[in-house]
Formats: C-alpha cells, structure tokens, sequence
C-alpha cells in the first residue's frame, strides 16, 4: 500500500514539473514574441528619422543653392547694369576728345581777332556765334569747361607748366590758363595748363 502511494505521488511530481516547464516555455515564447515587434518598430521608426533628415538635408542644401544662384543672378545684372551706364556715359569720350582741338582753335581765332576792326567784325560776332553754340551743344553731352583763372591749384585737374612768383597772388593760386581743360560726366578729360604763383621767398608744392 506504501509503495503505491510514493508511486502515486512521484507520478504527481512528474506531471508538476511537465506543467511548470510548459508554463515556463509559454512565458518565454511570449516574451519573445512581444519583444519582436517592438525591435521591428524600433528599426522602422529610425529608418523614418534617418529619412528625415536627410531629406531636410537635402532640402536645406537645395534652399542655400537656390539663394546662391538667385545672388550671383542680381550680381550679375548689377555689374551689368554699370557696364551700361559706364558705356553709355563714356562712349563720347574719345569723339569729344577730338573736337576739343576745334573748340582751342575757334577761342584762338576769337582772341587774334582785332575786335574795333569794323571790316571784321562780323566774322567775329560769326564766330562767337559758333563757338558758343558748339559749347552749348557739346555740354548736353556730359562735357563741362574747366577754367580755373584766379582758383587754387588742383593737381587732380590742373596741370602746372610753369611757376611765377608773385606779390599779388596766395601761393598756389593759377594766375593764367594757358589751355582751358574739360571733364565729360565728372570724368577728367583733358586737364587745364595752367601758370601757378608761388611766395617770392620760396616755392610752392603743386602736388598739394
């Protein structure tokens, strides 16, 4: 009778500890399997923030490419803009150039005329005519006069051909003009020769 009962209960032990490492299999594959999904999402979510930012990246790279282009674009119509104007506002410059010999000879001939000789006076008043015409039309160009009689002296547009002193004269004042000189649109186009006075006890520095 003993002997069937320790059979009996080593019997039950055997089917508890069947059960318990069926439980304890079950536990583990549903831990396993909960743990799957989760990694796969993890994966997921961070292949998604990867292809984010990368395409911010790209995005952002693409905004600085736009913005480049876009200046390099207005710089390149504003140094267009100026080559215009630069070309528009010189482009005389060489043809004015040439009339001025023409304009030195008309104040020449005014100045060699003898203006109480009555036979010639009407070909002076003719030439004064032209010469102030030709001065007037000249000036819609851009060409301005530069004659600096009485003014101190500019190096920037005036050219010193000699020195004088002189009593009656501040140093470095232009006593005479021996050539009237002439700007077109604020650019030196010819400078003016000019006499310069200096103090009769020294000289003057013409480049000051």
């Amino acid at each position: 009778m003993s002997d069937n009962r320790d059979v009996q209960a080593e019997q039950e032990n055997t089917v508890d500890e069947t059960v318990q490492a069926a439980d304890t299999q079950v536990e583990a594959e549903a831990v396993e399997g909960a743990e799957a999904p989760l990694d796969e999402n993890a994966q997921r979510i961070y292949e998604l923030e990867t292809a984010l930012s990368e395409a911010q990246a790209t995005v952002k790279e693409q905004q600085d490419s736009v913005l480049r282009a876009r200046a390099d674009a207005e710089n390149a119509r504003r140094r267009a803009e100026g080559e215009v104007e630069k070309a528009r506002k010189f482009a005389l410059e060489r043809f004015a150039g040439e009339l001025l010999p023409v304009i030195d000879n008309l104040e020449r001939a005014i100045e060699m005329t003898d203006a109480e000789n009555e036979a010639v006076k009407p070909l002076l008043e003719g030439v004064e005519m032209t010469h102030k015409t030709f001065l007037s039309t000249i000036e819609k160009f851009g060409l301005s006069l530069i004659d600096p009689q009485g003014e101190t002296f500019n190096p920037d547009l005036h050219q010193a051909m000699s020195m004088q002193e002189s009593a009656d004269h501040e140093p470095n004042t232009v006593m005479a003009v021996m050539q009237k000189g002439y700007q077109i649109n604020g650019r030196l186009l010819r400078p003016a020769m000019v006499m310069v006075s200096r103090a009769p006890s020294g000289g003057v520095d013409t480049q000051a």
